[in-house]
């Protein structure tokens, strides 16, 4: 589903961001995405949802070189991707519930299928009594709640998480990440950039490591769990 062939990002001022990236993440696979503050995480999740584009290489998704794209042809691209980022980005004048459900109204989905589905995601984050309040009123963690029911409104073949547990306590990161496994045990794609070693270790799955821009390590499911290599 993506693919990174020799991939660098270069942001102006010379900072080079990453440096020759290749892997693959196949249809229905689930990985983690690790390295230490400023290793490239973000800029290599913002690369796929075509929030930036590589200076060097390639990006597939789906077959298709995103760095390539059209500029009509983006929207298309980003309804197929789910997008939790690390600071939220939720509209501090609208309701919890009209945050999740901006997705579905660009949509035109009609108001009682957006009802449904909006309070169906909500109520899996633990967040339905709170749909009527507005973001500033919640805590962090709530906030990131919200992101996260917006991003799997649409019920998009592919996720991308950046840092989704940062705001979170312990026993609400474990039940978050039961959510992700929950969706991935349903097909969906999920990339998981996280700095949470020991939640990832005891989940065991796939672990992508970056240091300095460069992928260093690709640990498989299960040898995750044994902290072997130079990986998490």
């Amino acid at each position: 589903m993506i693919s990174f062939e020799h991939v660098a990002k270069r942001y102006p001022g010379g900072i080079q961001a990453l440096s020759d990236v290749n892997f693959s993440l196949g249809q229905g696979e689930l990985a983690f995405l690790t390295g230490h503050s400023g290793a490239g995480k973000s800029t290599l999740l913002r690369l796929i949802a075509l929030l930036e584009r590589p200076s060097r290489g390639q990006v597939l998704f789906e077959g298709r070189n995103v760095g390539k794209l059209a500029r009509r042809h983006i929207p298309y691209l980003r309804r197929r991707i789910g997008v939790i980022f690390q600071d939220h980005r939720l509209l501090s004048d609208k309701r919890v519930f009209d945050n999740v459900a901006l997705p579905l109204m660009i949509a035109g989905l009609s108001y009682g299928e957006i009802r449904r589905r909006v309070r169906a995601a909500l109520d899996k984050v633990g967040l339905l009594d709170k749909e009527k309040m507005f973001p500033p009123m919640l805590s962090g963690g709530e906030q990131q709640r919200v992101g996260i029911a917006r991003a799997i409104i649409t019920k998009p073949p592919l996720i991308l998480a950046d840092e989704p547990t940062g705001n979170l306590d312990p026993d609400m990161s474990a039940e978050l990440m039961r959510y992700f496994l929950q969706l991935n045990e349903l097909g969906v794609t999920v990339l998981i950039a996280s700095h949470d070693l020991e939640l990832i270790r005891q989940l065991g799955q796939r672990v992508l490591v970056l240091k300095a821009g460069q992928m260093v390590d690709d640990l498989p499911a299960r040898l995750a769990l044994t902290g072997d290599s130079h990986g998490p």
